[in-house]
């Protein structure tokens, strides 16, 4: 590689995977604009707090609907992936009497923070891009008075999965009606008994899984009653160093940033032991206690651990958090509420 010219940033060469699917996207894209597809916008839900928020995004190519449905047909997993990105777009973003603009990346994505005068609770935030509808975008804007708030795991947690994770990943993606997916016992009960009890208290969901399912995932919590909240996901595709992203990385990552945007706020984090949750949990509450209110951790029977490839933790013996930490442990969210009453978190 020749040297880099005096006075000349070096631009990071992508990995070879990123590459190879640009020049594929290049293609497509080039083939499916001469078709009649269309730049659209998919808003997901972001949050913020009085004078700023982090909006997110996605622009998309596709192809204009004009079917008239008598009735709603049943939505395949595969559909979500079914699309392709238009890369580098301008989005404009118009919030309280204020415009802003983000570019998005080569994935389509915009992850961007604005600033502008919020109060708290929803805020719509329109997002526009030349030659296409516009669409609103919810944030939610926690009041500086809040203390209290809620992060959950998706996967066994809110949403029954107990498949071998190999398996799970295709049969959820690509095959199963999203209609059959079923919830976990309790757990929209147990969700909305806590923000009853902490009022203002926001309801964050983070998981591993990719954004093309947000919409997926968003209409499944509403349709189980859980409370509304943003859905925290990841892009699958290959990086710019790397061929894949790693999902643990990403809660990491997710939960480092939320302790430094809401110092004040203390967490309880809701998870499951069938994988990473309580690595990842103890390992947060130990580097940022003061932002921990608690762990919840929803306990698969032997047969869930195993198809969900962990070992089951010894009868009789919950799996122990950092030192001073509310570590609780149940099959259900009536034992996990129950648990919490008597830790004095409700």
């Amino acid at each position: 590689m020749p040297p880099t010219p005096a006075g000349e940033l070096a631009v990071p060469q992508l990995h070879r995977a990123a590459r190879i699917e640009d020049a594929i996207h290049k293609i497509v894209e080039h083939r499916l604009r001469r078709t009649g597809w269309k730049i659209n916008i998919i808003a997901y839900a972001g949050y913020g707090a009085p004078g700023w928020a982090r909006v997110l995004c996605r622009v998309l190519l596709g192809r204009p609907d004009t079917r008239q449905r008598a009735r709603p047909e049943k939505v395949r997993g595969w559909r979500s992936f079914a699309t392709l990105p238009a890369k580098h777009v301008t989005v404009t973003i118009e919030a309280g009497g204020v415009r802003h603009e983000a570019v998005a990346d080569r994935s389509g994505f915009v992850d961007t923070v604005i600033e502008a005068d919020f109060a708290p609770g929803w805020a719509p935030v329109r997002l526009s891009v030349p030659d296409a509808e516009p669409v609103e975008a919810l944030v939610r804007i926690l009041d500086p008075q809040v203390r209290f708030g809620i992060l959950s795991d998706i996967d066994d947690t809110v949403m029954v999965t107990a498949l071998p994770r190999p398996l799970l990943a295709a049969w959820n993606t690509f095959v199963l009606d999203e209609h059959a997916r079923a919830a976990v016992p309790g757990m929209a009960v147990l969700y909305e008994r806590l923000v009853t009890a902490h009022p203002g208290a926001p309801v964050f969901y983070l998981s591993t899984g990719a954004w093309n399912v947000a919409p997926t995932l968003t209409r499944f919590l509403s349709r189980h009653l859980y409370p509304a909240g943003p859905v925290l996901l990841t892009d699958w595709g290959p990086t710019a160093d790397r061929w894949f992203r790693s999902g643990r990385e990403h809660k990491r990552a997710t939960l480092a940033r939320l302790a430094r945007e809401f110092p004040d706020v203390k967490w309880l984090l809701i998870g499951d032991d069938g994988q990473h949750d309580q690595e990842i949990y103890r390992e947060f509450a130990a580097a940022h206690p003061d932002n921990v209110a608690g762990v919840a951790i929803r306990r698969l029977s032997p047969t869930q651990s195993v198809l969900a490839g962990s070992l089951p933790a010894p009868a009789g013996r919950p799996s122990a958090g950092p030192v001073g930490q509310k570590w609780l442990s149940a099959p259900d969210g009536a034992g996990l509420w129950q648990l919490l009453r008597n830790a004095g978190l409700v």
